[in-house]
């Protein structure tokens, strides 16, 4: 980080207590009560220090996530690596990462507000939740003192990191993995093969699943994950894939062939062999929390550019907004955007203290992610034949908001462990 971004971001960040919820709550209204859902300083579970934070990152994405800027990045299928370092500078990367291990020592809240405004902008393209929510609160807990001394490159922007879970035969089955880890020596040596993974390209740095106890009586207890270098022989990048949305951002195969590395690899050391599933399961909440965050956050921004929209959009010489169909589908919207806000909302709250459960955040996954693309559906539908062409944000909206449903686990996994409870 530049020397004087670095201290503004780190001194802003440690201006919010990270085991304090919002002081002075009754002075906040709530997104619904305001002039608009994206509005900066309502929602109860903010401060002041919050809303400083999320003027910044606002600013910082209107200055360099541009139409342009995501055009190119739409046609080249990822980002350009400087924008991972101008985050890293402006201080959005590892943010509630503590800042012993070279975070920036925040707390939750703020590293959703940054999740919250890429949505609120209307861009897919940065990776940026992958590398602060998923890849790094691995290391910082589990890692050994040699993994964690990655963080503080990843949370400069110098690095970037992915997580290679997902196989083509598996989905969202990660008991069923097929890649290998297979002891030789000291070293493991990996064969197997990953798809769908985001910033999969462009990583530097891979914490990979693997099968290291073929033999286990449980399909989950013999699972180890790796912390991987991407130039080590034998780790093979695949196409960049081709989706109907999120086309900005890097998504890939991977391939591992005779992919060797040491013992120290595995994440937690020798200690965390065949630990990668009960890893993976502590850090799921988390995950699918944050796919909610992203779903309810694109609605709220899909839906102000929508009403926008329909003010400005003359039919029958008078604004669209005066029509009262459009009025009632506008009512629509706002109130499950609503209803939504608040659940994710109390969702955030109780992570915050410690006590988010799994059917909670499946719960958040499966229903935000739903209601939000049904919801930017009925957004477009306003724009009319405009909201089919690519140009316009809401047709990114559209497309961008379709995957949620899918990754994290599907929504109809989300289901299954849902009703699991509910039968007990």
């Amino acid at each position: 980080m530049s020397n004087s971004l670095e201290m503004q971001a780190r001194n802003l960040i440690k201006r919010v207590n990270p085991c304090r919820i919002v002081p002075q709550r009754q002075m906040r209204s709530e997104p619904w009560q305001g002039e608009s859902l994206i509005e900066i300083g309502t929602r109860t579970i903010f401060s002041e220090e919050h809303d400083m934070f999320r003027e910044s990152v606002r600013k910082f994405l209107e200055e360099h996530v541009t139409m342009t800027e995501m055009d190119k990045w739409e046609e080249q299928g990822m980002v350009d690596r400087d924008i991972w370092l101008k985050a890293g500078e402006q201080g959005l990367l590892g943010v509630d990462t503590p800042d012993e291990l070279g975070g920036l020592g925040g707390d939750f809240l703020m590293t959703c507000i940054v999740s919250e405004e890429i949505s609120y902008n209307g861009t897919s393209a940065l990776g940026f939740s992958l590398q602060s929510d998923i890849v790094m609160p691995y290391l910082s807990k589990y890692g050994t003192d040699e993994q964690k001394a990655l963080i503080p490159a990843l949370t400069a922007g110098e690095k970037i990191s992915c997580i290679a879970m997902t196989e083509p035969g598996t989905g969202s089955d990660l008991q069923g993995l097929k890649t290998k880890a297979v002891k030789d020596g000291d070293d493991y040596v990996i064969n197997g093969s990953k798809v769908f993974i985001t910033n999969g390209y462009m990583a530097d740095v891979a914490i990979i699943a693997a099968v290291t106890d073929p033999t286990a009586k449980r399909a989950a207890e013999g699972i180890s994950l790796f912390v991987v270098d991407t130039k080590t022989p034998g780790f093979e990048r695949g196409k960049l894939l081709k989706k109907i949305g999120m086309k900005g951002q890097d998504t890939a195969e991977l391939f591992f062939n005779d992919l060797r590395v040491p013992s120290s690899a595995i994440l937690g050391g020798e200690s965390g062999l065949n630990q990668g599933f009960f890893f993976l399961m502590q850090e799921l909440a988390r995950e699918r929390l944050m796919i909610g965050v992203q779903s309810i956050s694109m609605l709220e921004g899909a839906f102000e550019r929508t009403r926008a929209y329909t003010k400005d959009r003359m039919v029958f010489g008078k604004p669209l907004i005066q029509l009262q169909t459009i009025q009632h589908r506008l009512a629509e919207v706002k109130t499950e955007a609503s209803v939504g806000r608040a659940f994710c909302d109390s969702a955030m709250r109780l992570f915050m203290e410690d006590n988010l459960d799994y059917t909670t955040a499946s719960m958040a996954k499966y229903w935000l992610t739903e209601k939000s693309h049904l919801n930017i559906s009925k957004c477009l539908q306003l724009f009319g034949g405009w909201g089919y062409m690519w140009e316009y944000p809401i047709a990114r909206y559209y497309a961008d908001s379709r995957a949620g449903m899918i990754y994290g686990g599907a929504n109809e996994v989300m289901k299954e462990l849902i009703a699991r409870p509910i039968m007990s």
